[in-house]
């Protein structure tokens, strides 16, 4: 994946209210984005202008709270699916970006608050989360791959990640790495935000993937990465991650409930000439946006109570993300045999939409990570 230069305009004007954003969103997504879809599926374009524009209309950072935000989670999954309709890839990039600003606006820490936090909001800062590896750890799923040795100021932190999204020079991403005692992990975590272009910080090419080339997706190797109080997010980090665990699955709904409108789309887009014939199939149109308009009520519900730390309240995110994911995958593969041969084109938004409906499937959390984490919360010893 490549980083391309940037465009030229990168304005957008502030939205003045929840309908106001999502009108400044669409005309973003239809018609600057829209004429880079192509470029970022398939040459890798990084479309910083376009995130630029996004983050300066409002869509980036609606979930964060005053002065930055407008403390809106459901208005920020809305603005994430207006764009995941378009363009799967750029919705997951507004995920990264706001969740990092999540991260920075939780921890509390006056040195990424303020100015820091407000450059973030404003995407003149863009930032991703290396969040894959740590909420597999605390799914019982794999182990921690960066470790953290304290020292006098802060840690010297050492490991390598395979893959983390949304970077380039000048980014930076909220990471999580096992605190050494000695040789041997502590049983704490620090969490950080890892800046890219620090000493001991190495972005590494990832292999070209059949979606979502153009999210700056790059594996990263720290050697002796230095992390002091001002980059400190929560130490110790796991009671940090409980607290805003169902904020983070919750506002990936977004990318699965845009890809999934855009499929039920293509499929109404095709219905006067095919469906005759289209009849025939298991899933149609009306049926599938039935289904989704119930699942975005499930959601606007949820996103009321973003940061309730219950376990019932998490396995009720859960099931929500889940659902998208399944549905998803559904109306993706249902678009494709609705629109026959022509959806079968590599230039085909419904071809796209195939694969961006598996990368909301593998993306953490994966469906099967989803499915464990519900069995296993719903058992009485659950932590």
């Amino acid at each position: 994946m490549h980083l391309a230069d940037l465009p030229r305009d990168v304005t957008a004007p502030a939205a003045s209210g929840p309908d106001d954003l999502l009108a400044a969103v669409r005309a973003i997504a239809l018609g600057p984005l829209a004429q880079q879809v192509q470029s970022i599926d398939r040459d890798g374009h990084y479309p910083a202008g376009i995130l630029k524009q996004l983050a300066a209309a409002g869509a980036m950072s609606a979930h964060l709270d005053a002065p930055v935000g407008a403390g809106d989670f459901f208005l920020a999954i809305q603005a994430m699916a207006q764009v995941s309709r378009v363009c799967g890839a750029t919705g997951f990039m507004m995920w990264c970006q706001g969740v990092c600003g999540l991260y920075m606006q939780q921890s509390g820490n006056p040195a990424l608050l303020g100015d820091a936090l407000a450059r973030h909001a404003s995407g003149e800062a863009l930032g991703g989360t290396a969040m894959s590896n740590p909420m597999k750890n605390y799914a019982r799923i794999e182990s921690l791959l960066l470790r953290a040795k304290p020292v006098e100021g802060g840690f010297i932190v050492n490991g390598t990640l395979p893959w983390v999204s949304n970077l380039g020079d000048g980014h930076y991403c909220g990471a999580v790495a096992a605190v050494l005692d000695g040789e041997t992990p502590a049983s704490r975590e620090v969490m950080f935000l890892l800046r890219c272009g620090a000493p001991g910080v190495e972005l590494r090419e990832c292999p070209s993937f059949s979606a979502m080339e153009g999210t700056g997706t790059y594996g990263i190797r720290l050697k002796d990465y230095f992390v002091g109080a001002a980059d400190l997010i929560a130490e110790p980090a796991r009671p940090y991650i409980a607290r805003i665990r169902a904020a983070f699955v919750l506002l990936q709904c977004g990318m699965g409930t845009g890809i999934t409108q855009g499929a039920i789309d293509s499929m109404w887009d095709v219905e006067a000439r095919l469906g005759h014939v289209n009849q025939f199939l298991d899933e149609r149109p009306d049926a599938l946006q039935a289904e989704l308009d119930a699942l975005n009520g499930r959601i606007r519900d949820l996103a009321k109570t973003p940061f309730d730390s219950s376990v019932d309240f998490f396995i009720a995110v859960l099931e929500a993300r889940a659902h998208c994911t399944e549905l998803c995958l559904r109306a993706a593969q249902s678009a494709l045999l609705h629109q026959g041969a022509r959806g079968y084109l590599m230039v085909s938004p419904v071809q796209r939409r195939v694969r961006e409906s598996h990368f909301v499937a593998i993306v953490t959390p994966a469906i099967k990570h989803l499915r464990k984490e519900m069995a296993r919360l719903a058992t009485p010893a659950a932590a």
